[in-house]
């Protein structure tokens, strides 16, 4: 049986007929499903308060803790999906490699990835390395009811992204030289964090989740060359690891219009786009058989009530003919948003949609 409830004609679940596992599956909805990509997290004061004094890495190994993080927009916001409160380097940090979250910096690792010999540091995940996740997302699954739960994970090029720099980068210079100056080391470290991948993902599913999301966050860095011939094999990977389940699985990355097609070609249900590329165009460079998730500017929401619904109301127009819509912003909800901003936004969605 599929965490989704199974098309196998066994007993869906209470999320089966949720506007948003429909709209995945580009089928008829009620309304327009609606969430955002870092709805929880410092926009929110109650999430500022909960996490007051608890180190990132920390939140993300806590149960209760990630259980009322996840809740928190939900309740707020009445959003159509919860998805998991986390980060895309927990599984690294799972499997002992030594980083950290340093505030206004991002993720640190100790020591690159750089040599054949450190890939030995990659060893497998296991589902007993992550229990919290298992934990935490069964104590989920009974609070949302009919509410989807979105898991998520890196994908492994920005994985590989972070452990090649240490850290953050605009340029990945280190992370290209390897991928151009060493293909077969390159090769077998995103192999590697396919498989580390898909098992995070996997853990996520079997224990409720029902959909996933896989963040490409920096792929757009990349010329559509070099993403089909050094990255897109370890994210086809992931997505055939996790097909069997019959959960909806999304793609997304920044800056990755020029790349919507192989998103969609390597093997997601629902691709999402950024801010940079009108949702029709966008569901025209990936092609039919995808749903698409999209794609406000999250500047916007700095506006006022008119314009956010104005430009909303764009978006909206531009997927009037898709098979399938997830609205969404183009990137994550920045921490200065207002609250009630994306509350309004989501009323304004629901109503404009009604069906």
């Amino acid at each position: 049986m599929s965490a989704n409830g199974s098309p196998s004609g066994q007993q869906p679940t209470a999320t089966y007929d949720s506007a948003f596992l429909k709209a995945c599956r580009r089928e008829a909805v009620p309304h327009t499903p609606v969430w955002f990509m870092r709805q929880a997290g410092r926009s929110l004061p109650e999430y500022r308060k909960v996490r007051e004094g608890v180190p990132m890495l920390e939140s993300c190994m806590r149960p209760e803790l990630v259980t009322e993080i996840t809740l928190q927009p939900v309740r707020r916001h009445h959003v159509d999906a919860a998805i998991y409160f986390s980060d895309i380097v927990v599984p690294l940090k799972a499997i002992g490699i030594d980083l950290d979250i340093k505030p206004g910096v991002g993720p640190v690792v100790e020591q690159p990835v750089r040599t054949r010999a450190d890939l030995a540091r990659l060893r497998d995940l296991t589902p007993e390395d992550v229990s919290y996740v298992t934990a935490a997302i069964g104590m989920l699954t009974r609070e949302l009811g009919a509410t989807p739960l979105i898991g998520f994970a890196g994908a492994p090029f920005t994985l590989a992204s972070y452990l090649v720099e240490g850290g953050p980068s605009r340029t990945y210079e280190n992370a290209k030289a390897m991928m151009y100056g060493d293909p077969e080391l390159w090769a077998d470290l995103l192999d590697r964090l396919a498989d580390i991948t898909a098992g995070f993902l996997k853990v996520q599913i079997e224990a409720g989740a029902s959909a996933v999301q896989l963040f490409d966050s920096w792929a757009g860095a990349l010329a559509p060359a070099d993403y089909r011939k050094s990255v897109m094999p370890a994210s086809v990977k992931v997505f055939e690891a996790v097909a069997g389940y019959g959960v909806p699985r999304i793609h997304f990355g920044v800056g990755t219009g020029e790349l919507l097609g192989l998103m969609g070609e390597a093997g997601a249900d629902v691709v999402g786009a950024d801010w940079r590329v009108p949702l029709d165009e966008a569901a025209r460079r990936v092609g039919p058989g995808k749903a698409i998730q999209g794609n406000l500017d999250p500047t916007v929401l700095f506006t006022d009530k008119d314009t956010v619904e104005a430009q909303a109301g764009e978006v909206l127009k531009a997927a009037a003919g898709l098979e399938g819509h997830v609205f969404n912003l183009g990137h994550g909800v920045m921490p200065n948003t207002d609250p009630d901003a994306l509350t309004r936004l989501v009323d304004y969605v629901h109503t404009a949609t009604a069906r």
